[in-house]
């Protein structure tokens, strides 16, 4: 099996992880060099300390330079003293000259200090005449790497830190490139363009990532396929449906004119409607279902829209009452006439339809901070409290013996949403149902 990605995965920790240590190795290394010299200006301090022991001495003042010596070592708390070495070969032995050149007593200023030495060298300041030395102790003021300690945690610390942060940028950005596009083209494929594909955004890459682009774009292309087969088989459903159904109709208008089992010929039309009025509705459910439209391009007074159907609600059940309590107007910005009035229409039927003879429905529209909030309320037997939810669902009628194919409220749902609106079930304390529809009163 090819594992590109796990080589490249490898490759870049393993020379990420030798690059880090080669790194904090130089670093330290060069800040440690320049740390173990000292500083210039205090090189040009203890030259001039020795310049000025040494024209004492040569003036031949021994007790002006023994007092300066001494203020010297209480100022810079250290030891200093003048000296004079005389080296002296045995043995008919012969010193080279190399030796006459480099020979101290102590370490020259311009000499690499060990930082990791406790106790300050001692310095050598030669006079002219080369027999002659000025030595001191180095003064802890002048020692260089006084803030070593704290360098060396730093490089310890920050400079890890930074590379390893380099590396994870490093590959974060080549895992999630692919992964962006892919996680982009998945939401493009649920907001319904099925000709999406990622695969040939990536290029020439070819790893596992390159391959799960490849399933994704094998399993779009088989599923866009269904999806478009399912549109059509419904659509030649409707069209098949529909050709008989007409014919029904056709024939049953016939025989009524004809004055022959009128009240069977009834029956038969009322099955008929019954049926054209399923498979439109099933229609609309999936297409709402399946491409999860926005219906929010119209501007509507919710308070008319209300009116009309509470009109025909009254004319179509003369035997119960509806009581409306709604605002003169309700602006809505940015909904659906068609939509809203179907669902709406649909969850008063509902209501009507479980409320018996004589009885009343309660329709009240008012506001609710930014949204309008329609309430409806029957007289009927309610609804089991764990079927509360499922009410919205296809051809769910929780026992009930009424008529109807169970879509009803779940068109209501899926139509409210697309609006931007939401809707609920709760029942009365009273009994009864109640069916709460909020509708935002601008579109967001």
């Amino acid at each position: 099996m090819n594992r590109r990605l796990f080589w490249k995965l490898c490759l870049v920790i393993g020379l990420g992880s030798v690059l880090l240590f080669w790194i904090i190795a130089r670093v330290a290394w060069q800040t440690e060099e320049r740390m173990s010299f000292i500083d210039a200006e205090h090189q040009r301090t203890l030259r001039h300390y020795g310049e000025q022991a040494e024209a004492m001495y040569r003036a031949g003042d021994h007790e002006a330079l023994a007092r300066w010596l001494t203020t010297l070592q209480q100022q810079e708390q250290t030891w200093a003293a003048v000296v004079e070495a005389e080296v002296r070969p045995l043995a008919g032995s012969v010193l080279n000259e190399r030796f006459y050149e480099g020979f101290g007593l102590g370490r020259d200023v311009s000499w690499k200090i060990h930082l990791y030495f406790q106790e300050n060298p001692i310095m050598d300041l030669p006079f002219a005449d080369g027999r002659t030395h000025f030595l001191i102790i180095l003064p802890q003021r002048m020692r260089p790497g006084l803030n070593w300690h704290y360098a060396k945690l730093l490089l310890q610390l920050v400079v890890p830190l930074v590379l390893m942060l380099i590396v994870c940028l490093v590959l974060y950005r080549h895992l999630m490139q692919p992964l962006g596009r892919l996680e982009q083209a998945t939401r493009q494929f649920s907001d319904g363009r099925l000709d999406v594909r990622v695969r040939s955004l990536l290029g020439s890459r070819n790893d596992e990532l390159a391959r799960l682009a490849e399933t994704f774009d094998a399993m779009a292309a088989r599923t866009g396929q269904l999806i478009i087969d399912q549109r059509q088989r419904l659509a030649d459903m409707s069209h098949e449906l529909r050709t008989p159904l007409t014919r029904i109709e056709m024939a049953v208008s016939l025989a009524e004119q004809d004055g022959g089992q009128r009240q069977l010929l009834e029956r038969i039309r009322d099955d008929c409607a019954g049926m054209r009025r399923l498979v439109e509705d099933a229609l609309t459910l999936s297409w709402l279902e399946n491409e999860r439209p926005e219906l929010r391009d119209e501007n509507l007074d919710l308070s008319e829209l209300l009116d009309s159907i509470l009109d025909d609600a009254r004319f179509e059940y003369p035997d119960r009452q509806i009581l409306c309590q709604m605002p003169d107007s309700a602006p809505l910005h940015g909904s659906s006439n068609r939509a809203l009035g179907q669902a709406i229409e649909n969850v008063v039927r509902n209501a009507l339809d479980h409320t018996p003879a004589r009885g009343q429905v309660q329709v009240s529209l008012s506001e609710e901070g930014d949204a309008w909030l329609l309430q409806i309320a029957d007289q009927g037997p309610g609804v089991a409290e764990q079927w509360l939810e499922r009410i919205f669902q296809p051809f769910f009628r929780g026992g009930s013996e009424r008529a109807g194919f169970g879509l009803g409220l779940a068109l209501a749902q899926r139509q409210v949403s697309a609006t931007g609106g939401s809707i609920r079930a709760s029942n009365r304390a009273g009994g009864g149902l109640l069916m709460e529809i909020r509708l935002p009163r601008t579109a967001m």
